[in-house]
């Protein structure tokens, strides 16, 4: 089976989040299992120099966009058996930043069409094309306006992918003709609620739409999740699932990752207390064995940071040391940096992304805290799972589908859940975290034997999407 990855940003290439992980991950892990495997990206200028420099230009096409007709090169580089396609336009992509162009609808609505139109360039023409989030939302409709008649289209199976529902493309609905280029008989497919909904017009004409976590999926039917889309995924919730992201388990291996102070795995864990001590005297709190509670994080109201906000001086009261890594909304970040003065021997904040530190708080940490208000999938609490930092969780959407709660009469379970968006609910879920750190039996050979033993490498999420495409 061939499959083509269509997506706006790809690790190691260039990323801003998780999209950009999943993108390097799952087309490698489905290749392990052998399907043939591509991927396809707009080439920015702000990609990496030492990536740029390495890739193999090997033709150009046109699209013609409306009643433009642009350029499009195409450049690849392989990687551990995925060809990496790269689409080049200096007009919608030298530019400083992937995202947040006033033009950004044309700009990926370009590359929408330009995946399909360079496919007669590059030659493969896959079974399977899984397109992911609003950016490349108009490729299923293009594929039926335009190429569905075409030798090596007729055939071709799509798949959309919601990573986040929150963001769907949406703008003026005069762009669907003027800059979109949809024929009249399709436009009702793009319109939705008075807008051009990029997002909307995938859902409809892909085979299958998939989101990153089962809860997820079930989720987004309600209107508290689905951001105004509830409507149109209820009517096609037929072709809804969902399935859970995986992890890099050889990028995040405590027994090999050279950001941490001392490597250890379950049978050297005693050697985590290295890194809590590193970490205390790297970010200026007093060294200490008590409980120390990590958090990394966008300072958004979707990570929960009103939760933390509202009882942080109830955690603080507790023993033990709470570290926050991240950047986001300036009321935020300003109220952690006061709160911060008011309680230095337990609260530190590093408001700025390190990936370094990042991963010297999974690796020193006790837990985990991630309150959020949803969650299509999270990475954070596989990673901290891995790192034996024990997640403290929200029930919702992949938080929910990867962290059962601990019982501690059963000795079963990964982590510690909270169920509705309150914040002493979750003070709660703190509370039995930290109590049951002060049991042995319960804490190191329970809760964390359980969450580093557990299985999130991509293998098995791989499996899963090749059974989907097979069912279609």
């Amino acid at each position: 089976m061939k499959v083509l990855f269509a997506a706006s940003e790809a690790s190691p290439f260039i990323r801003t989040g998780g999209l950009g992980d999943v993108m390097g991950a799952l087309p490698q892990a489905l290749a392990k299992i052998g399907v043939e495997t591509a991927v396809v990206l707009p080439l920015y200028s702000d990609m990496k120099a030492e990536y740029r420099n390495s890739l193999k230009y090997i033709g150009n096409t046109t699209v013609f966009l409306g009643w433009r007709q642009q350029y499009a090169g195409v450049f690849m580089s392989r990687v551990n058996d995925v060809d990496y396609y790269f689409i080049d336009n200096e007009y919608y992509f030298k530019r400083n930043g992937i995202y947040g162009h006033f033009d950004d609808g044309e700009r990926f609505a370009f590359f929408s069409k330009a995946v399909l139109e360079t496919m007669q360039v590059t030659g493969f023409y896959p079974d399977v094309l899984q397109c992911n989030d609003w950016q490349t939302g108009l490729t299923p409709l293009y594929l039926n306006c335009f190429y569905r008649l075409v030798d090596g289209y007729k055939t071709m199976k799509t798949v959309m992918t919601i990573h986040n529902i929150e963001f769907q493309g949406r703008m003026d609905k005069y762009v669907i003709d003027n800059v979109f280029g949809i024929p009249h008989d399709f436009y009702q497919v793009v319109e939705y609620k008075g807008d051009a909904n990029m997002l909307k017009a995938g859902i409809e004409s892909a085979n299958k739409v998939v989101t990153v976590s089962p809860t997820y999926a079930r989720e987004i039917l309600d209107p508290y999740f689905a951001y105004g889309l509830d409507g149109i995924l209820n009517a096609r919730s037929f072709k809804l699932c969902g399935i859970v992201n995986g992890i890099d388990t050889a990028l995040y291996d405590p027994k090999t990752d050279k950001a941490l102070f001392a490597n250890y795995d379950y049978k050297t864990y005693k050697k985590k207390a290295e890194n809590k001590k590193g970490l205390q005297e790297l970010l200026g709190l007093p060294v200490s064995d008590r409980p120390l509670i990590g958090m990394v994080t966008r300072l958004t109201p979707q990570k929960g940071i009103d939760l933390v906000l509202n009882v942080i001086r109830e955690i603080l009261s507790m023993d033990l040391q709470l570290v926050i890594l991240g950047t986001g909304d300036g009321k935020y970040e300003n109220a952690l940096r006061e709160i911060g003065k008011q309680f230095p021997t337990k609260l530190a904040t590093a408001i700025y992304f390190s990936g370094d530190i990042a991963s010297k708080i999974y690796g020193a940490s006790d837990m985990f805290l991630m309150p959020s208000k949803y969650e299509p999938c999270g990475l954070s609490q596989m990673i901290a799972m891995r790192y034996g930092s024990v997640p403290i969780v929200r029930e919702t959407g992949g938080l929910k589908d990867t962290v059962p709660a601990f019982d501690p009469t059963t000795g079963k379970g990964l982590g510690f859940t909270f169920k509705t968006y309150n914040a002493h609910d979750m003070l709660g879920a703190v509370q039995r975290a930290v109590d049951t750190y002060y049991k042995p039996d319960l804490w190191q050979k329970g809760v964390v034997k359980n969450a580093m033993a557990a299985d999130f490498s991509w293998k098995r999420s791989a499996e899963d999407y090749l059974n989907l495409y097979k069912s279609i």
